[in-house]
């Protein structure tokens, strides 16, 4: 299965169905299932800031809990859409299938610049527990429990 390693708290918001488009400054043109892998790296300071504490505070989450070194969903690839517009209004979302504004939470727990990609995640299933990998950068393929 692919897989894709990102920082916390990002990973364990995708993981919870919070954050619904990991976005990232390259297209890919993966569309299937994909892992979702929990880096080493928690950015600390974000996860004190709105929404990032009551958010991971609703489930349970405290920058002290946060998985990390492992994976921690398995979700879809539905899509990979084109920023449009970003920063300071509303922010537009576009690929070959379809157009989306994303509400202000999401913009708050992605970097939404023009120009960036925004992978849409669905069918999100947070696995019962983090499963020990090493990540890697890009897309990467995991063995699962092996």
């Amino acid at each position: 299965m692919r897989c894709i390693t990102i920082w916390q708290p990002w990973a364990t918001l995708i993981a919870l169905g919070e954050k619904k488009f990991e976005t990232r400054s390259w297209a890919t043109k993966h569309r299937d299932s994909i892992a979702i892998h929990a880096g080493k790296k928690v950015d600390k300071a974000i996860c004190q800031k709105e929404p990032f504490r009551s958010v991971l505070a609703k489930h349970g989450y405290t920058v002290n809990n946060l998985p990390t070194g492992s994976v921690v969903a398995v979700c879809r690839l539905a899509d990979c859409l084109q920023v449009i517009e970003g920063c300071g209004g509303e922010v537009k979302l576009e690929s070959p299938s379809q157009s989306i504004a994303i509400g202000d939470k999401e913009n708050a727990f992605g970097l939404f610049d023009a120009g960036r990609f925004a992978w849409e995640l669905t069918d999100v299933r947070l696995l019962p527990k983090p499963i020990p990998a090493k990540g890697m950068q890009g897309l990467w393929n995991w063995e699962g429990n092996k």
